[in-house]
């Protein structure tokens, strides 16, 4: 491969992310053995990270247009309560649960994305009011009908096999297939049609990219709806794996899901990134995550030594992304 070859891959938004992935796989390699690699032990970081990246990656391209959404924390929880009420509680057919759980994903993300258009007011400020909102709804709503904030339900057959099954001798959630499928088409979509594009001129510059024709109203409900409906459709499938739900669950997906998206180097401020990136990144913190209880540090030293590596890998994107960024100038003054 030549050099310049070499260098404009080096200065794709996923370089940092896919060299930050194979620094920590060398690390919990080395210091957590055998164990590490092995199927159960691959398994427990790719069951956390497809979870995590089916969210990640419509959290990210809301970050690549500029928005940010932070009601996902929310949603897991009003997916799974909303399934395991309706098809437990009320013991009605799986698929009704489903189907609501889903829409009313759908319903959180139109009100999200049509409060910061019409309004005006920052994203942040809107998805935080929902954020407490569902909440409410949620703990308020469950006590009322089931006297618990906590509900069992039991899933066979088709459903149970889609949703909550577990693969390989009982060890990879089926999430993982979906987490696979979806990103293939997220990657399909932002980087091999209009829509992409339409995203990145979004995040660069929102007035110019209104000026340019884009419809960046309808994109960015798009994009909220998709947000909330991935949390909600998460927390469904959780409850149907684990034959429960509980009110109190996912605000650690807020955060979780936008470190793994920094990591995969998205631009907080938005017009820069990628699917794979995130993809990358998502695996990356799933790996420093569960990968520190296959070794023999100490646990009371696990919070520093993920800030570190997960740190580490940060600013190795922010290299890469100055290199690209920088090479794009070059570029333009040079066609100037």
């Amino acid at each position: 491969m030549s050099s310049t070859s070499l260098g404009g891959l080096l200065r794709r938004p996923e370089a940092g992310a896919a060299l930050g992935l194979i620094a920590v796989l060398i690390f919990f390699a080395f210091f957590g053995g055998v164990t590490f690699l092995k199927p159960a032990g691959m398994a427990s970081w790719l069951n956390v990270a497809a979870n995590l990246g089916v969210i990640a990656i419509p959290l990210g391209l809301l970050m690549i247009a500029g928005e940010l959404d932070i009601s996902v924390g929310a949603m897991v929880p009003f997916g799974a309560m909303t399934v395991a009420v309706v098809s437990g509680h009320y013991d009605m057919p799986i698929w009704l649960g489903v189907a609501m759980a889903l829409s009313f994903g759908v319903i959180v993300g139109l009100v999200n994305g049509i409060l910061v258009v019409k309004t005006a007011v920052p994203s942040l400020i809107v998805t935080l009011g929902s954020l407490f909102a569902v909440q409410g709804v949620v703990l308020g709503l469950t006590v009322l009908i089931t006297k618990s904030t906590s509900v069992a339900l039991s899933v066979e057959g088709p459903a149970k096999a889609m949703f909550g099954d577990f693969l390989f001798g009982g060890q990879l959630q089926v999430m993982a297939l979906w987490w696979l499928g979806l990103t293939a088409l997220y990657i399909f979509f932002v980087h091999f049609s209009p829509f992409g594009n339409w995203i990145f001129a979004m995040g660069g510059d929102k007035v110019s990219a209104r000026n340019a024709g884009i419809p960046t109203d309808r994109l960015t409900i798009i994009l909220f709806v998709l947000s909330a409906t991935s949390a909600a459709f998460v927390g469904m499938s959780q409850a149907i794996l684990y034959n429960s739900a509980q009110v109190a669950g996912g605000q650690s997906f807020i955060f979780n899901a936008i470190i793994s998206v920094v990591v995969g180097g998205v631009l907080l401020t938005g017009g820069f990134g990628s699917v794979v990136g995130i993809f990358f990144g998502t695996i990356t913190f799933a790996i420093v995550t569960q990968g520190i209880y296959y070794t023999d540090f100490d646990r009371n030293w696990s919070s520093l030594i993920i800030g570190v590596l997960l740190l580490g890998a940060v600013l190795m994107n922010n290299t890469f992304r100055k290199m690209a960024l920088s090479a794009t100038t070059k570029k333009k003054g040079a066609k100037a």
